[in-house]
């Protein structure tokens, strides 16, 4: 064999081996920007959800003069998380933003709950058409929350198995993918979207 045949081998394998590199790197950009794309969906609902929540307090000021406590806790607790989102704007899928993303949302599920259980007590509030269409938006917007983090959690699924599996987890690290991207769970979005099973009689 010459020396013009070996060097041609060696040559069409490192071609075969860059090509090969390459198809894996982009299938991973491919699957990453997926899931940021998903995020920015959700980053929509969850600004939505978070503007809304000044109205609604605004709406139920005048009723609840006594519940100054309650309706101070869904302030702070919406500032939270809507600095949270911000935050996690500039690390989607790292573990840390995603957890504290996930537990200040969680903190305003919570804070809500307890708005719209306090709200049992004032049915001329509850009668009101304002706090209604409130309400309605609310629940659809947590609603949209929901589906959106599905999509998120189900790209960032496909991504870290993508990550995960054989021979791309021996590269994977070497093309700046090195680490699996973090699901968005919420221990209790059940909160928001009871709002507007507040009865109207």
């Amino acid at each position: 064999m010459t020396m013009y045949a070996v060097g041609g081998m060696v040559l069409l394998l490192f071609v075969v081996l860059l090509v090969f590199i390459a198809s894996i790197y982009n299938k991973l950009v491919v699957l990453k920007n997926r899931y940021l794309n998903a995020f920015a969906q959700i980053e929509v609902q969850l600004k939505r959800r978070h503007d809304l929540i000044p109205m609604l307090v605004e709406t139920v000021k005048g009723y609840m003069a006594h519940e100054r406590e309650t309706l101070e806790a869904v302030v702070t607790a919406r500032n939270q998380a809507a600095g949270m989102l911000q935050a996690a704007k500039g690390h989607i899928g790292e573990s840390g933003a995603m957890g504290s993303l996930a537990g200040a949302e969680t903190a305003l599920a919570g804070a809500m709950g307890g708005l719209f259980a306090v709200m049992e007590a004032y049915p001329d509030l509850k009668a009101n058409e304002s706090m209604t269409k409130l309400q309605e938006e609310l629940t659809s917007t947590e609603n949209k929350v929901a589906f959106s983090r599905q999509a998120y959690n189900d790209s960032v699924m496909s991504y870290n198995t993508q990550r995960q599996s054989f021979p791309t987890i021996i590269l994977a690290g070497m093309v700046g993918h090195g680490t699996d991207a973090s699901m968005l769970e919420f221990e209790d979005s059940a909160a928001i979207q009871q709002a507007p099973s507040v009865s109207m009689d």
